[in-house]
């Protein structure tokens, strides 16, 4: 019997007429509908004609239509078909049912089947007329979940190439319905009222500074202010209350701090892990006894929680992320969005006037994102990319999708399925490709169990594939080999999914007819061997090998550490399997992982095995460094030297060298140091053709002036005993004749009226004549050099060789300044001349002669 009460409740039945008009008139319509309306339930089950939309009547006057829905979590579509086969007053499996990885509750009779985006993928593969299929409804559309945009992008192609007559809907709570429109050829908007009741927001921020998330790590400062929000407003509300948390590890925690019940309320957890027992009991309302429902995201919109007039919202969720640089893919805790905060508080008033509790200050809402990042824009895509080459759109430039995939995502996808061989040269996928496409798992656990039940056994590999598949709960620990162990013994909810899908996946490869798949391999190896390849053929640029008791290096290149108390600790070789990278950390964190040895790990990753012959500047040994070396990618494996290096090999190091140390690698001599500024002078003062001689323009010209050193030099040894300033004079511009020109232009000595011939220092801007005040008597005049366009700046010394003055311009000097220096020296050095007229007086090195 029909729940005809509860369908003609539901707000959405008035939109329905519009519905039916669009998807008559243009085959596609987008369909916004507030949660609670009823889009889930009863626009599915009058689209098939179960009902009329008034909720009543066998088919409503039309034909009976087979309709698939596709929701993006499987506790969403478990729980829409087990709500549709109670509005029939029937049981799941007959007119509605649904399918999702390792489980079908549908038969020959069933009319409405609910799928998740996942299994609707693998089904437009296999048959992409979707045969005896009439309408497609992609719920929750807003979500921009990856699976969901790809499948209503091979939808979109479909109707376009192969089935015009295939129906379909877009169906969200809140979306972009312009875009969707757009994206649909035009699609009408459809939008419905949803009763929605007054919902009170409470601010309640922690009164102490909580740290901001990373990775999946949440303050425990935040975890235990949101309990106590919980407790506050059991106290201050009636009714249910709904708590948002990220995921299952807080979700657990905060349960932990509530314990069992809390003033009298029971407490409940939602989650994809959850038991079916649970998750079918909080969705189907309470006992008379107040709940506290502790759940992810997926209570935004996906699920209708009845009873729930408090929402409590930690104001956090999860999102994917891809570090295409290290190889590492995981999910991280970010700020809620707008929009789910939105969604969120709209729970507390679907039956009645309600309340949300929000962990945040006020202050911080407009900073927060309008809405959630799109998946494709942020996640790994290797299996979208996949997806798009076996649907015949390697690059996806043809798939009509709301965001397109980054270019850079894109590629690195590309690089990961050509490793595995699933796709050849051009993008194409091979037939091996397909078979890991029709697996239902990730890429690289495709490739892990292909290529695992070979070596392993189909079951053992399809086990640790199944591990890998929804990673293990905490509690089990680091080490892949253990967390087996403890799923195998299990009876709590993980290991009874790990136990169904361990035995989809060993169907699927046995029946997928890959060679080897059926075989049944002795056991040869233990748990932790078989576990370590699997995840080593799953992740080979993950292979590690340890630099100390729990730092190790992987394969990518990227620093990995073992968490304190690791059982993997001290072991030489893992295979890591789940990882992320903190913010700010050097390194990465490892989750999970299993022992593997060396030739385990060569074999994984033979591709990113290399031998080659190494010739650099090694920075540590400040040295040419000649080896012959095998890596594992970044991994080296064993070096020895190489005796004969290549010559030119050995120049291009030395050249590394000379651009890490500089110059002054080389033997500089006094002289040549000299050299070395006289160039700079004349190059500053007359430029070309007068060498630049900085250390940048003699590092770029090195092969020209230090040629012949470096043809002969082996390393360090002989750079140093190079003459720098022999080998700077073949930079001088000999060819046009200017060369022989350097000591007029630039004269190393200066010979002034005493007879010396005195040094020219041209280390500073200009210039110095150092030179004892005596010597230059008679010189009217400043030197000059550069064909006297610049005066010497000359330093007069007093007999005892100290500066007594400086001049640019001897004949003022004499003239205006030498009559002060006479005065304050000739009483202090009266053996020296100091003749009242200097212009005149003849030049000398000499004291006066004795009297």
């Amino acid at each position: 019997m029909k729940h005809a009460d509860t369908l003609a409740q539901l707000p959405v039945r008035t939109a329905l007429p519009a519905l039916a008009r669009a998807l008559e008139e243009h085959g596609t319509a987008v369909l916004c509908a507030p949660p609670g309306t009823g889009k889930t339930t009863l626009v599915p089950l009058v689209l098939a004609g179960l009902v009329g939309s008034d909720g009543a009547g066998g088919a409503g006057g039309g034909p009976v239509r087979r309709v698939l829905v596709a929701e993006p979590r499987r506790i969403a579509a478990r729980a829409a078909a087990r709500r549709m086969a109670w509005l029939l007053g029937e049981e799941v499996g007959r007119r509605v049912g649904f399918t999702v990885r390792g489980e079908r509750r549908a038969g020959p009779g069933t009319v409405v089947e609910v799928v998740t985006t996942g299994v609707l993928l693998q089904r437009l593969q296999r048959d992409p007329e979707l045969a005896g299929v009439d309408v497609v409804v992609l719920d929750e559309c807003h979500e921009r979940h990856l699976d969901a945009d790809t499948a209503a992008a091979f939808l979109l192609d479909v109707r376009t190439a192969l089935r015009p007559d295939l129906r379909l809907v877009a169906a969200s709570a809140t979306t972009d319905a312009e875009g969707w429109a757009r994206l649909m050829g035009g699609a009408p908007v459809v939008e419905a009222q949803g009763v929605s009741h007054p919902v009170e927001v409470v601010w309640a921020p922690p009164s102490r500074p909580v740290r901001p998330p990373h990775g999946l790590w949440v303050d425990p400062v935040l975890l235990e202010h949101v309990a106590g929000v919980v407790r506050r407003a059991l106290r201050e509300r009636e009714g249910d209350v709904l708590c948002f948390l990220p995921g299952v590890g807080e979700i657990g925690r905060v349960a932990g701090l509530l314990g069992g019940s809390v003033d009298g309320a029971e407490v409940l957890q939602v989650h994809g892990r959850a038991p079916a027992a649970v998750q079918d009991a909080v969705l189907a309302g309470g006992s008379g006894r107040r709940r506290v429902v502790l759940a992810t995201a997926v209570a935004e919109s996906s699920l209708t929680v009845p009873g729930v007039r408090i929402v409590v919202d930690a104001g956090l969720a999860r999102e994917p992320r891809t570090d295409h640089a290290r190889g590492l893919s995981a999910l991280t805790t970010v700020r809620a969005s707008r929009a789910a905060a939105r969604q969120r508080a709209g729970r507390a008033g679907r039956e009645a006037p309600g309340a949300v509790y929000r962990c945040w200050p006020e202050a911080d809402e407009p900073r927060l994102p309008a809405f959630p990042a799109p998946e494709i824009t942020v996640a790994d895509l290797t299996a979208f990319a996949l997806q798009a080459a076996c649907w015949g759109d390697p690059d996806a430039s043809g798939l009509a999708l709301l965001d397109p995939p980054p270019a850079g995502a894109l590629s690195a996808a590309r690089a990961v399925l050509t490793a595995t061989g699933a796709v050849d040269a051009t993008g194409r996928p091979t037939a091996r490709g397909r078979r890991m496409a029709g697996l239902g798992v990730h890429p690289r656990l495709a490739r892990a169990l292909l290529d695992g039940a070979r070596e392993v056994g189909a079951r053992r590999a399809a086990e640790v594939v199944a591990l890998l598949s929804e990673e293990p709960p905490r509690e089990y620990g680091d080490d892949l080999a253990a967390a087996w162990r403890t799923a195998r013994r299990g009876g709590d909810a993980y290991a009874a999914r790990w136990r169904a899908e361990a035995g989809r996946l060993e169907r699927a490869v046995r029946g997928d007819g890959a060679e080897g798949a059926g075989a049944d391999v002795p056991p040869r190896a233990g748990d932790d061997s078989v576990a370590g390849l699997v995840a080593a053929l799953a992740f080979p640029e993950r292979v590690a090998r340890a630099r100390g008791e729990r730092a190790y290096l992987m394969a990518s290149g990227t620093r990995a550490e073992l968490g304190e108390g690791s059982r993997l600790a001290g072991v030489a070789w893992v295979a890591v399997a789940v990882a992320d990278r903190p913010v700010a950390a050097a390194s990465a964190r490892v989750r999970l992982g299993a022992v593997i040895d060396e030739d385990t790990a060569r074999f994984a990753a033979a591709s990113l095995f290399a031998e080659d012959e190494e010739v650099h500047w090694s920075a540590a040994r400040r040295d040419v460094v000649a080896r012959r070396v095998t890596r594992l990618g970044a991994v080296e494996l064993s070096a020895a030297p190489l005796a004969a290096p290549p010559a030119e090999r050995v120049r291009g190091a030395l050249l590394e060298g000379l651009a890490a140390e500089g110059v002054g690698l080389l033997r500089w001599s006094p002289q040549a140091e000299v050299l070395r500024q006289r160039l700079a002078f004349l190059h500053r003062v007359l430029g070309e053709p007068w060498p630049d001689v900085s250390d940048a323009a003699l590092l770029a010209a090195a092969p020209e002036w230090l040629g012949l050193e470096l043809d002969r030099a082996r390393g360090r040894a002989d750079l140093e005993r190079v003459d720098a300033g022999q080998a700077l004079e073949r930079l001088l511009p000999w060819a046009g004749g200017q060369a022989a020109r350097l000591d007029e232009l630039a004269p190393e000595r200066l010979e002034v009226p005493s007879g010396s011939r005195v040094r020219v220092d041209y280390s500073g801007e200009q210039p110095v004549l150092a030179v004892k005040l005596q010597e230059l008597f008679g010189l009217a005049r400043t030197p000059r050099v550069a064909d006297g366009r610049v005066p010497v700046l000359v330093h007069l010394l007093s007999p005892a060789g100290r500066p007594a003055a400086v001049t640019a311009d001897l004949e003022s000097f004499w003239r205006d300044g030498y009559r002060a220096v006479r005065a304050e020296l000739r009483g202090r050095y009266p053996r020296h001349p100091w003749p009242e007229d200097p212009t005149t007086a003849t030049a000398t090195r000499r004291t006066n002669a004795r009297r």
